[in-house]
């Protein structure tokens, strides 16, 4: 018996299908890259812009004619497309999938599994497990001994609520995993051989406060730190809000989390941000970078920016542009706005800001951004920095530094794993190149 998954999305959906690989290991299948030869075939979705659920529901259409021609297959349905209530006319629509799935829970796909035979009743402690997501994790047999950097969910869910943003409708109210279940999992990573990774949240720097009687964010970094074998610990994403001065501290502080910070400002004028509900101004956002930069010198900082959101002048865009500028960022995710269904900006704000000038100011801030991230990369040439290796590509060793800059070195030797000081022998806006 052979699985099959297909992922798309954000960091959250490649840790839940790997998790939902590991849940289908236990009831005895192995993995295969060929949809064509898999008895079950997982298709882990995104809609966080339309371009990804467009994709979600191409991928769906392809599976029908091999449905028909292999009845016995079994389709699941997972993540975001579904959400935390699969909707009556999402099954009307695709009749031939068996089994719809929230996100982060292969529990409906292990019981459907599983119904009718002998093992039910370990089935079901099974898909109660994977459901909470305790921390007796091992990773897919494909991944076993490979993955190097892991994604570890921190806080599931979302309750902030922005009005551009699906996620709390999808994936629900916030709630985080207690630190006993993340601690098990990650000392389960690094006995696998993973050596670094990343705690995953929606607002990660919110973790813990549904906990009354566990450590926030800080302090789980600070646990994780201690554990044995691992090298780097990162955290995604933060919300200005609730980046507070002991979260700085502990990046400062603990030698294995990394200087490498990854908080969003979505746009630079106040009215903007207003509508957005971000709940912060541009200055306030300007001064806690002043501030991270203070206590935490030389650490990366990354940004997500939306362009167009309904009612975006010119000036306001050029605020978004003026602030980038600025504060000369490591890294920009950039998006064109798109109405998200069930949303507060779809029901209430006109998408009027039509689709060439949402591009316009794309590539305004794309070529902004490339020639900014291109000079902070030049500062690297002749420098020598400690890379973690990851995997060969293209016959190149691939790593990243402590900041999360891409390095790729050639060398005959394995460094999969290792961390490394490597001389900086070429810079790009995107990559660099270097020498062991």
């Amino acid at each position: 018996m052979k699985y099959h998954i297909w992922t798309e999305g954000c960091q959250m959906n490649v840790a839940d299908s790997q998790r939902v690989g590991a849940a289908l290991e236990r009831l005895g299948y192995s993995f295969t890259r060929s949809a064509e030869e898999a008895d079950v075939i997982v298709l882990n979705t995104c809609v966080v812009r339309q371009s990804a659920e467009d994709k979600a529901y191409g991928r769906l259409h392809s599976l029908r004619p091999l449905k028909e021609k292999k009845p016995g297959l079994v389709i699941n349905l997972m993540g975001c497309l579904v959400g935390i209530h699969p909707d009556e006319r999402l099954r009307a629509r695709f009749p031939f999938v068996d089994v719809f799935s929230p996100p982060s829970d292969p529990g409906p796909l292990v019981a459907y599994l599983t119904q009718g035979e002998a093992r039910a009743l370990e089935a079901e402690a099974t898909a109660d497990r994977f459901a909470w997501m305790d921390g007796d994790f091992a990773l897919p047999a494909p991944l076993r001994g490979r993955l190097v950097s892991a994604y570890v969910p921190a806080v599931l869910g979302c309750s902030h609520a922005c009005t551009f943003c699906i996620i709390p409708s999808r994936r629900g109210g916030e709630r985080s995993r207690p630190a006993a279940e993340i601690l098990s999992e990650v000392r389960a990573l690094a006995a696998q051989g993973v050596r670094e990774v990343t705690l995953l949240g929606q607002i990660v720097d919110r973790y813990g406060r549904d906990l009354p009687e566990g450590p926030n964010l800080a302090g789980l970094l600070r646990q994780l730190n201690e554990i044995e074998g691992l090298e780097r610990i990162r955290f995604l994403t933060s919300h200005p809000n609730y980046f507070d001065e002991a979260l700085m501290d502990a990046v400062a502080s603990l030698p294995k989390v990394m200087p490498h910070i990854e908080i969003p400002h979505q746009a630079g004028n106040d009215e903007v941000l207003k509508k957005m509900r971000r709940g912060y101004t541009a200055e306030e956002y300007h001064r806690l970078i002043e501030k991270i930069r203070a206590r935490i010198p030389g650490c990366a900082i990354a940004t997500d920016i939306i362009v167009g959101f309904p009612g975006e002048t010119e000036a306001q865009f050029m605020d978004t542009y003026h602030l980038l500028e600025e504060l000369r960022l490591d890294v920009a995710h950039l998006a064109r706005y798109s109405p998200r269904p069930g949303t507060v900006a779809a029901r209430t704000l006109p998408d009027d800001v039509p689709a060439e000038e949402k591009m316009r100011r794309f590539r305004l801030l794309e070529a902004l951004q490339e020639r900014i991230v291109g000079e902070i990369n030049a500062a690297y040439l002749g420098r020598q920095v400690e890379v973690l290796f990851e995997e060969k590509v293209k016959g190149r060793w691939k790593g990243r530094t402590p900041t999360n800059k891409l390095v790729f070195v050639e060398s005959q030797a394995d460094l999969r794993g290792q961390v490394l000081p490597v001389t900086i022998t070429w810079t790009g806006p995107w990559s660099m190149q270097g020498r062991v």
